[in-house]
């Protein structure tokens, strides 16, 4: 068995990450280790993943992309997202999801199917999440 755990993610300023992932998108500082100036660890976990981040410090453009956050309600996530401060695209769907082959249409899948409608989102270094359905159940 394999499994991931950590994803790291390159950031020009951890404190300013830091607020940003655990105030702003949610997600729970499991680490924040610094013994000396020199060296830290600060790792966050979104809320009910099994995989976690660590944020490092890089000066390069280098970013990290398609990082996906899948949720039972992306319209819920979104708002709870927006509410926070955290700027998030508008929701796209798959066109033509039966035989789809990269179009997309604005707004939600209208029958709300797995793996079917997105939103995008980034911190403020630029490195790109996307926000995905799963298992949503209609009221």
């Amino acid at each position: 068995m394999l499994s991931l755990e950590v994803v790291l993610i390159p950031v020009t300023d951890i404190d300013r990450a830091l607020v940003f992932y655990t105030q702003q998108v949610g997600f729970a500082l499991d680490v924040d280790y610094r013994p000396t100036d020199d060296f830290r660890v600060v790792q966050l976990t979104p809320p009910g993943s099994a995989c976690s981040i660590q944020l490092v410090a890089a000066d390069s453009t280098e970013r990290a992309r398609g990082l996906y956050l899948v949720t039972d309600d992306l319209e819920d996530a979104r708002a709870g997202l927006i509410s926070r401060g955290v700027a998030v695209g508008e929701p796209r769907h798959k066109d033509l999801i039966g035989t789809w082959a990269g179009g997309w249409s604005p707004g939600m899948d209208p029958q709300r199917r797995d793996y079917a409608s997105f939103a995008d989102f980034a911190d403020p270094d630029g490195n790109a999440w996307v926000l995905q359905e799963r298992g949503h159940t209609k009221a």
